[in-house]
């Protein structure tokens, strides 16, 4: 392999492309998760490649000096960190609500 392959260029160039596929990816698990339940779904796994490729890119988009881009990415993380936040607690939610939905002597089995 010659000596200059692996310039800082090719690399950050590299780290472009990964952080693509991981925007590229969400889209896959997306289509297979809802032609798994022949509907649309959105799974957690979604949210976690857009944080992950946003992070990335962001990366890359500093590392290039683009505002554009840097302006682009810096809010999605937090956007999709929100989506992942508001998942769990909706899930909380609907846990305690089957909790309280059950018989008292199920209640005190489950509140040990």
């Amino acid at each position: 392999m010659p000596d200059d392959w692996f310039t800082t260029e090719r690399i950050w160039v590299t780290i472009g492309v990964v952080g693509q596929s991981f925007f590229f990816m969400r889209f896959v698990v997306q289509w297979i998760a809802s032609e798994r339940a022949r509907r649309s779904v959105v799974p957690d796994a979604f949210w976690w490649l857009s944080i992950i490729g946003s992070m990335i890119m962001l990366c890359y988009a500093i590392y290039r000096r683009d505002p554009v881009f840097i302006l682009a990415f810096t809010p999605n993380i937090f956007i999709y960190s929100r989506n992942l936040y508001l998942l769990k607690r909706e899930r909380e939610e609907i846990a305690g609500t089957s909790a309280l939905e059950t018989s008292p002597q199920e209640n005190q089995s489950v509140l040990r």
